[in-house]
């Protein structure tokens, strides 16, 4: 009788593997970061082959760790950055480029080729999506259109397309000899070329986009069984898979329409479960799909995306040098009473939800001789409370509901001062779970559902359990004067690119 399910996290700056008991509690865990390639200016790359080596390296490490061999796993999930796009060779798994990561802006031109027929929204009531550079289609495009020779193998389904879901799900059930070429429908929604009703490939946008069929991923539910893996994992099923905010939804048990979760990573993603229909958003939200187990009806979310938060502190840390690690912000930022009046919108890679500008750059105003570093870091975590006040007040608009509480996970829900500022700025309670990394947690719980090593909602239910609370302190007319500046500040980083 397995003992175990896990799961292989592939995030945007590290990979880990965890393994979880049927209560929901961390048996070991493994972690390693990969690099991050910027070969010019909003270019973000990833080595494909890197991430796999670390994938493979940290499965063993976490076995070793717990002790755990391969039999007593149920099942294995799988999560991952979403919208980072790989194409690869079928007969060798050499990917013909670098994985272009969802933070990528060069596919803008594409984007804006596309959208002077029909708008931004042009393809939005059937994907639940604006045209964006962060989506796979246009990366998958730009691929085609600049890798010598790549159309025409891709015609031929000699070079197959995954997100990172695909080439890890590819890899660990055998890659060239007869891997698994498959996707879920949370990570087919977001790349713009899968209609939201079918849940199939749209073949009118297929079109449009010049992308072949035959290079895309055969898309199962969330919650099947895709393969059997080969190599540490040997002989366990390969049987979740979540794009990684789905995943966190998913772990943070939130089953029921109108329950919601935020995801403090390398950006921030709020998802609120609307049930088994698709609610188009009229206030730059996303339309996405939340999950589907088996052959149940799949259920939606709609999505605010931020593209820079944790980034933000890293940023800090690597290329200013104003903190050793990242953990240090929190000290730093302690230092001061307030942000000293600074407001600091990290539109790195553009703006992501509501505003979907992809012409808009980071800036930071108020800066007075006053300011010192300390200012700096208190402004860089408010950042991250304001952009997600501002998808929260998007969703209320497109629900209907007012959220009561917020439930959070990911690495900055222990950075204290944050989630305390996150809670006055939003004026509700924000709740963190025992297990924070509720996104492996959530593809774990996929993997063991399909082989029925849990077999109710319920019994995850059961699993999640409150580990802190914080309430709002911040009076109303404060809370809405800061809000008002962090607004204006974000007006003056539109249109800054020609």
């Amino acid at each position: 009788m397995a003992k175990y399910a896990a799961a292989v996290d592939q995030g945007t700056t590290s990979t880990r593997f965890m393994i979880f008991d049927h209560s929901g509690n961390v048996v070991a865990i493994d972690q390693m970061e990969h690099e991050q390639i910027y070969p010019k200016p909003g270019w973000v790359e990833h080595d494909p082959l890197e991430i796999w080596a670390r994938t493979q390296d940290v499965i063993r490490g976490g076995l070793k760790k717990g002790n755990v061999d391969p039999t007593d796993i149920a099942a294995v999930g799988i999560t991952n950055q979403r919208e980072t796009a790989v194409v690869w060779e079928k007969a060798t798994g050499k990917p013909v480029y670098n994985a272009i990561v969802w933070q990528d802006t060069r596919t803008d031109k594409i984007c804006n080729e596309l959208a002077a027929d029909g708008g931004q929204d042009r393809f939005r009531e059937k994907v639940g999506l604006p045209l964006a550079t962060y989506f796979s289609g246009p990366k998958i495009k730009w691929i085609l259109d600049n890798v010598e020779g790549a159309r025409e193998k891709a015609e031929k389904g000699e070079i197959i397309f995954g997100n990172i879901d695909t080439w890890v799900i590819w890899n660990l059930t055998g890659g060239p000899n007869g891997g698994a070429h498959v996707t879920d429908v949370t990570n087919a929604s977001r790349t713009m070329l899968m209609n939201l009703e079918t849940l199939d490939w749209d073949d009118e946008i297929l079109g449009i986009m010049g992308v072949p069929k035959a290079m895309l991923p055969t898309i199962k539910a969330s919650s099947e069984v895709y393969g059997t893996a080969v190599g540490s994992l040997g002989g366990v099923p390969v049987a979740g898979d979540l794009g990684d905010q789905q995943a966190a939804l998913f772990g943070q048990a939130c089953y029921d329409p109108g329950e919601a979760k935020n995801t403090y990573g390398t950006g921030c993603f709020m998802l609120l479960n609307t049930g088994t229909k698709a609610v188009q958003s009229k206030n730059g939200l996303l339309t996405t799909l939340g999950y589907k187990i088996g052959n149940q009806p799949a259920v939606y979310a709609l999505e605010g995306s931020i593209a820079i938060t944790g980034a933000l502190v890293q940023w800090l840390r690597d290329n200013l040098g104003l903190i050793e690690k990242s953990a240090d912000v929190e000290a730093l930022a302690k230092t001061v009473e307030d942000n000293g009046g600074i407001y600091f919108v990290p539109a790195f890679s553009g703006l992501f939800a509501p505003y979907w500008k992809s012409d808009a750059r980071g800036a930071i105003v108020g800066m007075t001789r006053y300011v010192t570093k300390g200012h700096f870091a208190r402004a860089t975590l408010e950042a991250t409370a304001f952009q997600t006040r501002e998808v929260l007040d998007a969703m209320n608009k497109d629900s209907g509901v007012d959220l009561t509480a917020l439930k959070v996970d990911g690495g900055m829900v222990y950075n204290e001062l944050l989630m305390q500022f996150q809670s006055d700025i939003l004026g509700v309670p924000v709740i963190r779970p025992k297990v924070a990394e509720t996104t492996a947690l959530g593809a774990a719980y996929a993997a063991g559902m399909a082989v029925g090593f849990w077999s109710t909602y319920d019994e995850l239910r059961a699993n999640w359990g409150k580990d802190k609370e914080w309430d709002p302190q911040m009076d109303a007319t404060h809370r809405e004067a800061q809000y008002g500046n962090w607004k204006k500040a974000v007006t003056r980083t539109f249109d800054w690119v020609e």
